[in-house]
């Protein structure tokens, strides 16, 4: 059998990373699977890119810059917003690439961001090779929003997307919704990474007729696992005598992350704990957004590479993410890995993951009051090393990468026997 992945970048992204992840535990499980991508990032020999050429790289920037430009534009030349949505207008069409021919399942992730363009996705579905698709956000369900917040337009007839300031001159949500019906996703099984995002996009107008499971990404535990906490604070000039919070994402001051919402939680906690709490921020933060915590504040920036990660995670004593909507993070995965309890709100795929009172603590929805309850659980525990193998058994028992492979191999299979 022979899978082929499909995702606009090798790496950069939690879609990549989980669409990398899962390329490598298909072949660890004996699967014949290659990577095409865009943007290339190592030289493993079983990924591939578009961009092979000089022409071919500047052709791919220039649909980038394309989509982006056309979003300003309609969007009366504001950037808010900007990569909260994607149209798909341009892209590449792969539909006799080579690798696309000796397919046996072609396999979709994150294709945005002038990748694959709408008629792109139209034409592999027209090889009449099973496609399956994985959903890392609503995108395929909605127009063009990644995440909807709320908006349930997509449900019946996407039009003046909320994302977007009003436009009485040209509606681009409506027209791209319009085209997103011609594509045929009825033909396609959907993947939800997370059973709440599998039911959110099941709802879509032109779903509605899919098939649909929920697989989730997988993890290699034989990397991301417990290592000894003085040694990772070492590493990292953090002070052992305090229990660190860490809280990561790409961009910290992204809204749907949630900082205010951890922000105001501390406020809760600072005359309690003023002398214990420290906090961690791994991702790309600001002056702005570090002067508003009530607690010291140990800034790491933005780190991507595997064993830096690891030991970040290994520093804290607790990860709290208190995003707004989120899929299924890989950030909470990778922390309970390490044996490191997390907290979040009760939203999108989180209360799959921590499972309540047992390795973690899921929050009311945007309740800062039972967000500071939380972390006071966590660091009032007298049994934190029981949370801790039990974050590290959730994800052995659910995400470790044989469980997934095995899956998802049964599910190509199904789409491949005669």
């Amino acid at each position: 059998m022979n899978i082929l992945i499909l995702n606009t970048s090798e790496l950069t992204g939690g879609a990549a990373v989980a669409a990398n992840r899962l390329a490598k535990a298909l072949g660890k499980s004996g699967v014949e699977v290659s990577m095409l991508v865009r943007d290339r990032k190592t030289d493993h020999v079983k990924v591939f890119s578009v961009n092979n050429s000089w022409i071919s790289h500047r052709l791919n920037s220039f649909r980038f810059i394309w989509e982006r430009l056309i979003i300003f534009i309609c969007n009366f030349f504001s950037k808010k917003n900007l990569f909260q949505v994607s149209i798909a207008n341009t892209g590449t069409d792969l539909s006799k690439h080579p690798l696309v021919q000796q397919a046996d399942v072609i396999h979709l992730h994150w294709v945005n961001q002038g990748f694959l363009c709408l008629s792109d996705i139209k034409k592999l579905v027209n090889t009449g090779k099973p496609i399956v698709w994985t959903m890392h956000d609503l995108w395929p369900a909605t127009a063009i929003c990644h995440y909807p917040g709320g908006c349930e337009k997509y449900i019946s007839n996407c039009y003046q997307c909320p994302m977007l300031k009003r436009n009485p001159f040209f509606d681009l949500a409506a027209s791209v919704f319009k085209e997103k019906g011609k594509i045929g996703l009825s033909k396609i099984t959907f993947v939800g990474c997370s059973r709440w995002i599998m039911e959110e996009a099941k709802k879509g107008n032109w779903l509605r007729t899919a098939c649909f499971t929920s697989i989730p990404n997988p993890i290699d535990v034989t990397a991301f696992k417990r290592m000894e906490k003085r040694v990772a604070r070492k590493r990292f000039g953090l002070p052992e005598d305090k229990f660190l919070l860490l809280f990561a994402a790409a961009k910290l001051s992204d809204t749907r992350k949630g900082a205010i919402f951890l922000i105001e939680a501390c406020e809760k906690l600072k005359e309690k704990y003023q002398d214990r709490i420290e906090i961690v921020l791994m991702g790309n933060s600001s002056e702005e957004l570090i002067s508003q915590f009530p607690f010291k504040v140990n800034t790491l920036g933005y780190i991507s590479d595997q064993d830096s990660m690891i030991s970040v995670y290994a520093c804290a004593d607790m990860f709290v993410i208190p995003s707004l909507e989120d899929n299924l993070p890989n950030t909470i995965m990778e922390s309970m890995a390490c044996g490191t309890p997390c907290v979040g709100f009760e939203t999108g795929g989180i209360p799959e993951m921590i499972d309540h009172l047992k390795n973690g603590y899921v929050a009311k929805y945007k309740d800062t009051e039972d967000l500071a309850e939380g972390i006071k659980w966590i660091i009032d525990s007298r049994e934190s090393l029981q949370l801790s193998e039990a974050c590290i058994r959730k994800v052995h028992d659910c995400y470790q990468e044989s469980v997934v492979a095995g899956r998802y191999i049964d599910l190509y299979r199904s789409l491949t026997s005669p």
